[in-house]
Parts: structure tokens; C-alpha cells; sequence
């Protein structure tokens, strides 16, 4: 199925570097408080989605540095997605949207320093766990 169509169908998928123990640690604390089930995983390190990602949502280019959030068909990457992320969390994390009064560039500079660090900082597995 592609994509798109399962994105669609799932409504919030997250797609995520599968072998970076930063994205997993992230995804495990996601999944402990995603209490109704809403989001689906997808590592980045599937063949098939990376093309699905280039031919469905080419604004991605299946960009191994940000984590993708697919939500109703809308694409968010990087600061935005892990916002959006949190506030569909609800509960004390829906706050984290007051971030938003900080310029989307800087937030979205912030992130990519710390993606660009992320395996000397945080190590890296040698293969996904889901995947």
C-alpha cells in the first residue's frame, strides 16, 4: 500500500530513524503516553517508505535528519512535528505548542543541531527494533 494511502488511513503516522537511540527513545515515550492509540511507526530504515516519501510527499526527500510526522495527509518535519506531536499527546504536553512564539527557524536550527549530533551524542544501534 502506498504511502500516502496509509498515512491516510492511520491518520497520524510518525516516521523516525529507526537506529538512532535518541528517535527510539523519543518513539517509547510517545508510545507509553499515547493512551488512545493514534499514532503509527514507521522507521525510516524501510526501504519502501523511503521511496514512498520521495514519490508521495517530495517536500520530505526522505531526509534521514527529521523525524516526519503524517497527519491527516499534512506533512510536518523537525521542531513542527515534534510540537504537533506533543500536543495530540494532550495532558500537561499539549503546552508545548507555547514553543510556537519562538520563530520556526530558530527552533527548527535548534533541532537540527542537536539531528546532526544525535548518534555521538546519544549512539546508535546496529539495526531498528520495529523494523
Amino acid at each position: 500500500m502506498p504511502l500516502r494511502k496509509f498515512a491516510m488511513k492511520n491518520e497520524q503516522t510518525i516516521i523516525y530513524d529507526g537506529v538512532c537511540n535518541l528517535c527510539a527513545g523519543t518513539v517509547a515515550f510517545i508510545r507509553k503516553r499515547d493512551r488512545n492509540g493514534k499514532f503509527q511507526f514507521i522507521p525510516f530504515q524501510n526501504k519502501k517508505v523511503r521511496e514512498d516519501l520521495l514519490t508521495d510527499f517530495d517536500s520530505v526527500a526522505a531526509d534521514l535528519n527529521t523525524v516526519v510526522l503524517i497527519k491527516h495527509g499534512q506533512v510536518f518535519t523537525k521542531s513542527e512535528a515534534i510540537l504537533e506531536i506533543l500536543a495530540e499527546l494532550g495532558g500537561v504536553w499539549k503546552h508545548a505548542r507555547i514553543f510556537k512564539i519562538i520563530p520556526q527557524g530558530m527552533r527548527d536550527f535548534i533541532y537540527e543541531r542537536i539531528a546532526l549530533n544525535r548518534y555521538k551524542i546519544f549512539g546508535k544501534k546496529e539495526s531498528c527494533d520495529l523494523y
